[in-house]
């Protein structure tokens, strides 16, 4: 079965609730985005503080796949900003 998913520039992004994947899981890495805090923006929430980590997906013990995280204070759209460079970064070494 062939499915589509949404992309952010150049790598797929799936998003369930407040929880966040993004790249290729045939890929060795991958972006596992959690929003930790929101606001309230008058008609909407939207995310103000975005954990990101950075996950081996050829680690066998999950326990050692997380390679990189940190909480940041920003929306969304930085947070995927700032995977994506995470990612290229982890994908080219």
């Amino acid at each position: 079965m062939s499915e589509k998913f949404n992309t952010y520039k150049g790598y797929p992004l799936v998003r369930s609730g407040d929880q966040l994947y993004y790249g290729y899981m045939s890929d060795p890495y991958v972006i596992w985005m959690t929003i930790t805090g929101k606001k309230d923006t008058g008609e909407v929430k939207t995310a103000s503080k975005v954990k990101i980590i950075l996950i081996d997906t050829n680690e066998p013990n999950p326990m050692n796949a997380f390679k990189k995280n940190r909480e940041f204070e920003c929306g969304l759209y930085e947070a995927l900003d700032i995977a994506k460079l995470w990612l290229d970064k982890a994908l080219v070494s």
